[in-house]
C-alpha cells in the first residue's frame, strides 16, 4: 500500500534545492568535485558572522533558554521597528512587527492568512519561488508581471495594470530582486504604490537584500513611499550578518489604522501555533541592525571584487548577455539561443553540471521562460568564479550550433 501526498504539494517546486541539486549530490557522493552555485549561502563560502553578534548571544545566552513572546523578543522588535523608521516608514512599531524564523517563515504565514481560496497574488517574474509556492499552498493563484531585462530587470507598470483583475489582492515588489540582484527607481515603485491605491490591493515588500546594495544604488523601501497605504514589509539577517542557519527574520505591518488588523491577527494565530520564533537568534537582532559596518565592509571587499571579475570574465564569452546586479550576490545572464543547441534552460544546467561540474538554477526555477537564463550566486572567491566562467565558455564552445 502507498499514502498519497496531500494533492496540495503537486505545484510546489524548489530548483534550487531540487532535481538538479540532488544530481549534484549524487555525483559528490560517488567522489566527483562540483561547483555549488546555485545557493546564496556566504557561511559555506569562507564569509563569517561578525563578533558584535557573537559577544550578544554569548552574553545572553541564558534567555533564550525560555519561549518569548509569540511575535518576538520587545527588544528585537524595537529594534525593527526602529530600523524601519530609520527607513522612513511612518508609525513603524513593535506591535506591528513580527519575528519569524526565516523570511520563509513569515512568507508562508502571511500568504496564510492574507490569501483566500482563488484570491490572486501579483508576484514578479522572474520570482523567488518562496512566494509562488506559499501562494499556492494557501490555495490562492500566483499571477506573474514582467520584469525587463531590457530595462535593468524594472517591473513592467503597464503589464501588471494588465493583470490586476477582480480577485487581485495584493502585489509583491521583491526588491532588491532575488534573482536579478536589480534595485528599483522612485518611480517604477510609486508606479506599484499608485496601482495599488486605485485597485484597493495590499502590498508586500521583501526586502532582505536592502543592506547589500552596491554602486551607491539608492534603496527606497516601498512602505516609506506609501504610508497611506496597507503594507506588509518582510527583512532578516540571513544575508547581511552571514547568519543563513540562525533563521532569523521578521515582517513588520504599517500604513492606515485598522485596515490590515484582521491579517495581523490571522498571523498571530500562527505565530502561536509555533509557539515562538527561534529566541537564540533573536538576540542578535539589536546588535546586528546597529552593526552596519560589518556589511559594509563585506559589500567594498569579497562582494563587489568578486563581482566584477565574474562580469569581465563573462564579457568574453560570445552569445552570453547580462544585467550586471546593483544588490546581492546574483547575476541572470541569459543564452543567445540561436547560438547554442540546447532546447530549454534545464536541458542547459543539467549539461554543465554534468559536463563541467558547476551546478547553476535554470530560470524557469525563478518562473521565467521567456528566453534561455540562469542563476549564479557569486560568493566562492574570484579565482573559483574566475574558472567557473572559463568552464562555461568550454562548456559553450561544444555546444554551438
Amino acid at each position: 500500500m502507498t499514502i498519497r501526498a496531500s494533492d496540495r504539494l503537486a505545484p510546489v517546486r524548489s530548483d534550487i534545492r531540487g532535481p538538479l541539486y540532488e544530481e549534484a549530490l549524487r555525483m559528490k557522493a560517488a567522489g566527483t568535485e562540483v561547483l555549488m552555485l546555485n545557493t546564496g549561502n556566504p557561511g559555506r563560502f569562507g564569509f563569517s558572522l561578525p563578533e558584535s553578534l557573537r559577544a550578544a548571544l554569548l552574553s545572553r545566552l541564558d534567555e533564550a533558554v525560555p519561549y518569548c513572546d509569540v511575535r518576538g523578543m520587545l527588544d528585537a522588535r524595537e529594534a525593527v521597528a526602529r530600523y524601519h523608521r530609520e527607513q522612513g516608514i511612518e508609525g513603524a512599531s513593535p506591535d506591528g512587527v513580527f519575528l519569524s524564523n526565516g523570511v520563509s517563515e513569515a512568507a508562508s504565514m502571511l500568504a496564510a492568512a492574507l490569501l483566500g481560496t482563488g484570491e490572486e497574488l501579483l508576484l514578479p517574474s522572474p520570482c523567488y519561488s518562496l512566494w509562488s509556492n506559499a501562494a499556492r499552498l494557501a490555495d490562492a493563484v500566483p499571477v506573474f508581471y514582467r520584469c525587463d531585462p531590457a530595462n535593468g530587470w524594472q517591473p513592467d507598470l503597464d503589464d501588471i495594470k494588465r493583470k490586476i483583475g477582480p480577485r487581485t489582492k495584493a502585489i509583491l515588489v521583491i526588491d532588491p530582486n532575488n534573482p536579478t540582484g536589480a534595485v528599483y527607481g522612485r518611480e517604477i515603485l510609486e508606479g506599484i504604490a499608485a496601482l495599488a491605491r486605485e485597485r484597493g490591493l495590499v502590498l508586500i515588500a521583501d526586502e532582505i537584500y536592502d543592506r547589500l546594495v552596491l554602486d551607491g544604488a539608492p534603496f527606497l523601501s516601498l512602505a516609506s513611499l506609501a504610508p497611506d497605504l496597507p503594507c506588509v514589509t518582510l527583512n532578516g539577517l540571513s544575508k547581511s550578518h552571514i547568519v543563513c542557519g540562525f533563521r532569523c527574520g521578521w515582517m513588520l505591518f504599517s500604513g492606515p489604522a485598522g485596515v490590515l488588523d484582521e491579517v495581523r491577527a490571522g498571523v498571530m494565530k500562527l505565530a502561536a501555533m509555533r509557539l515562538c520564533g527561534n529566541v537564540l537568534s533573536q538576540l542578535a537582532v539589536p546588535a546586528a541592525l546597529a552593526d552596519t559596518a560589518f556589511t559594509r565592509e563585506m559589500l567594498e571587499g569579497r562582494i563587489r571584487g568578486q563581482r566584477d571579475v565574474f562580469c569581465r570574465a563573462l564579457d568574453g564569452i560570445d552569445g552570453v548577455s547580462y544585467v550586471k546586479n546593483r544588490a546581492a550576490f546574483y547575476l541572470f545572464p541569459g543564452l543567445e539561443r540561436e547560438r547554442f543547441s540546447f532546447e530549454s534552460a534545464e536541458e542547459f544546467a543539467l549539461a554543465f553540471l554534468r559536463e563541467e561540474r558547476v551546478l547553476v538554477i535554470p530560470g524557469s526555477g525563478f518562473d521565467w521562460t521567456e528566453d534561455l537564463r540562469f542563476r549564479v550566486v557569486m560568493l566562492p572567491e574570484a579565482p573559483v568564479l574566475r574558472d567557473a566562467a572559463d568552464a562555461l565558455g568550454r562548456f559553450l564552445s561544444r555546444h554551438r550550433r
